[in-house]
């Protein structure tokens, strides 16, 4: 016989939470406030579903988050499907598809749950709720600056009017080690080392590039300095004109946003890999959880794209506690006119149920307020 004690209900399984009050209503209420920012630069809003099938969720960008997708057979087709693990691709597929005759530029936006098959390093959840913009048709400087400071201005929304952007360069790397023919065990030892920042490692390993690598992983900081080294370096020419395009887009956000701080990591990469340009990171100052990334990529049939995601749950613990709506206890009895002015006033009306109702009970569920007569009261 089992002596186990049963299961404990509240448990749920590693990287997953309940949210509760007033946790939940402060994501929804941030998620509404970056969403409105989206909606009053023109990203129109869509809504792809929790699941699809995998072989056309994993086609274009949505095979780099293939490996973090939860898979499900589904007993009605019998075709294998995928729990999202990034929104990014479904909003490609619906560009490619359902608004393939749509004008562009196209903007879109988005908001979402997404859950993943390991949890990020620094928090370890794997349910992230994401709320995003993609701006797909235009390939230019001016396309990657707009969804950036798109990007800024919604997180100023939510409290954080001092943000730091890291820009990278995913494709420079893998560039170099092409034009230098590297590959094999040398390429996959050399990719190691400039993960790791092992300055000593990529001097080993280099070669004829290790000057320039070893250079280039040093200038990661602040944008100008970076930028210097850059000119400086003697790269290829796709690789000259992404440096000079990633200082086309510092320019277009420090002259719109001096407030912000601008790093470039010209070696780094972080994040899914499906980003075909120019990368950008956001932080809050003195926390290194990122608070969302995006950068330039393929669309699902070949258009050129960009985007940003912001993570909700990131940005909310960095932004700090909100003040909560006062919330009034309103007795039992009240007319229905004078709960609703309070409630446009701004508070939240908790009416009593039952005529005997009274200070104690309010006091009991936690109310800051209580109606008497018809003055709002705080209750000490």
């Amino acid at each position: 016989m089992d002596d186990q004690p049963p299961p404990n209900p509240a448990l749920l399984p590693a990287g997953l939470r309940d949210l509760l009050p007033p946790d939940a209503e402060t994501e929804a209420a941030g998620v509404q406030a970056a969403m409105d920012v989206f909606a009053a630069h023109a990203y129109r809003r869509v809504k792809p579903p929790l699941l699809e099938f995998e072989d056309a969720f994993t086609r274009g960008s949505g095979a780099a988050v293939a490996d973090q997708s939860f898979r499900i057979m589904d007993p009605d087709s019998h075709r294998m499907m995928v729990l999202r693990a990034d929104m990014t691709p479904q909003v490609a597929r619906i560009a490619a598809t359902r608004l393939a005759a749509a004008p562009r530029p196209l903007r879109l936006s988005y908001a979402g749950q997404c859950v993943r098959v390991r949890g990020a390093a620094q928090a370890g959840d794997r349910q992230v709720p994401q709320a995003g913009i993609e701006l797909i048709g235009a390939d230019g400087p001016d396309a990657d600056a707009e969804v950036t400071l798109v990007a800024v201005e919604a997180l100023a929304a939510l409290g954080l009017h001092r943000v730091s952007l890291d820009f990278t360069l995913p494709p420079l790397v893998p560039a170099l080690l092409d034009d230098a023919g590297l590959d094999g065990d040398t390429r996959r030892t050399l990719s190691h080392a400039l993960d790791r920042k092992d300055a000593a490692a990529v001097a080993a390993h280099g070669g004829a590039l290790a000057p320039l690598l070893t250079g280039l992983l040093r200038a990661a900081g602040p944008a100008a300095a970076a930028l210097d080294a850059l000119r400086a370096a003697t790269l290829p020419a796709a690789c000259r004109a992404l440096a000079e395009r990633l200082e086309l887009v510092c320019d277009r956000v420090r002259q719109a946003a001096p407030q912000v701080r601008v790093t470039i990591d010209p070696v780094e990469f972080r994040g899914f890999r499906y980003h075909t340009g120019l990368a950008v990171t956001f932080f809050a100052p003195g926390r290194h959880e990122e608070l969302g990334r995006g950068g330039r990529y393929f669309s699902t049939d070949g258009e050129p794209a960009t985007g940003i995601t912001l993570f909700a749950d990131a940005v909310l613990r960095a932004a700090g506690p909100r003040t909560p709506r006062p919330t009034i206890f309103v007795p039992a009895g009240t007319p229905r006119a004078t709960a609703q002015a309070l409630r446009d006033a701004g508070y939240a009306t908790l009416a009593g149920l039952a005529p005997d109702d009274d200070r104690a009970e309010a006091r009991r569920l936690r109310c800051t307020h209580m109606l008497v007569g018809e003055t709002a009261k705080p209750l000490e």
